[in-house]
């Protein structure tokens, strides 16, 4: 299934917008109690105030629009979709997955505040999260989908869920495989949202194993990175580089072209493409960009129906970041 440009989309004024197709199969998996309408009669403004909010953080600085897709992915992957990252108690929001790595927070609290006004109480913001996600994609290029909403909030933050549930950088291909697939995803879904690191950057912190350590490394691209991050920690600890060096603020498949390259900034990324059976799959989404767009949304859609709260369950709070 292929992407198609649509002008004078809802989600990015002024300009052609991606919409993906989506298989019904993916699209059937979302989460009986959620809707794509959901805020139609009680917020019918929540979708294009949450809209105005990212378009507005991501024009003022790119790199939001990979914060704010990755908020959303720590989010989901921690006991579901409830936004109890955004809980400044508890421990999740400091877990040393989460802890200097994670951002977005201030941009989810400007929107919130701005749906506060035009609906209160009524918009979760494990909804917020979610359609921030998906604009921000759309924002640097990617496709579209249609998020299901209806979430509710969690009223609390689990630091151990964090850490045993969010992939770490440093694993094997079997590992990566393995932690998708507890979360329901196939290797194929884990290829194509491994593919959200053509946009953003990371911290020297995360990929110093790999510059110092790892072989399967292009040699030029390893010593310019070893320039920007010493071997010995804390020196650099904090220093960024962008996860994709061909083009850090586009959606595209430059990922996928850098790790043949040998040049995929994590070693959690090269893994990708390291002689093991995922191989096919990144040379396919060279190949087929589309197909990467495509597979991405499908999988973002899945993603976003982790184990949401719906019905009576948690609640919608006020402040994303504590409980009412």
């Amino acid at each position: 299934m292929a992407c198609y440009l649509q002008p004078t989309s809802a989600f990015i004024p002024a300009t052609a917008t991606k919409l993906c197709l989506f298989f019904s199969l993916v699209v059937g998996l979302a989460s009986a109690q959620l809707s794509s309408n959901f805020y139609a009669t009680s917020c019918p403004k929540a979708l294009s105030t949450i809209k105005s909010g990212v378009v507005s953080a991501v024009s003022s600085e790119k790199r939001m629009g990979a914060s704010l897709l990755r908020l959303h992915f720590h989010d989901c992957f921690v006991n579901g979709c409830d936004a109890s990252i955004l809980l400044d108690a508890g421990g999740e929001k400091t877990a040393p997955p989460n802890d200097k790595s994670v951002r977005g927070y201030e941009v989810i609290d400007n929107i919130k505040s701005q749906v506060e006004k035009i609906c209160p109480g009524v918009v979760s913001c494990a909804d917020i999260v979610a359609v921030a996600a998906r604009d921000s994609v759309v924002a640097l290029g990617g496709c579209s989908w249609t998020v299901q909403l209806g979430r509710r909030d969690s009223t609390t933050a689990s630091a151990a869920a964090a850490n045993s549930n969010l992939p770490p950088p440093t694993l094997n291909l079997s590992g990566l495989i393995s932690a998708f697939s507890n979360k329901g995803f196939t290797a194929k879904e884990m290829v194509a949202l491994s593919g959200s690191h053509t946009i953003g950057q990371a911290r020297c912190v995360t990929f110093r194993p790999r510059i110092y350590n790892d072989i399967d490394i292009d040699s030029t691209f390893k010593t310019s990175l070893q320039s920007k991050c010493p071997s010995t920690a804390p020196a650099g600890d904090n220093n960024l580089s962008p996860l994709d060096v061909m083009s850090p603020a586009s959606f595209d498949n430059a990922y996928f072209r850098n790790l043949v390259a040998k040049k995929g900034l994590l070693h959690s990324d090269q893994q990708l493409f390291s002689g093991g059976s995922t191989d096919a799959q990144v040379k396919a989404y060279i190949s087929n960009p589309a197909s990467f767009q495509t597979d991405f949304a499908n999988a973002m859609v899945k993603m976003g129906n982790l184990s949401p709260l719906t019905g009576s369950s948690g609640q919608i709070r006020t402040n994303c970041r504590k409980v009412n």
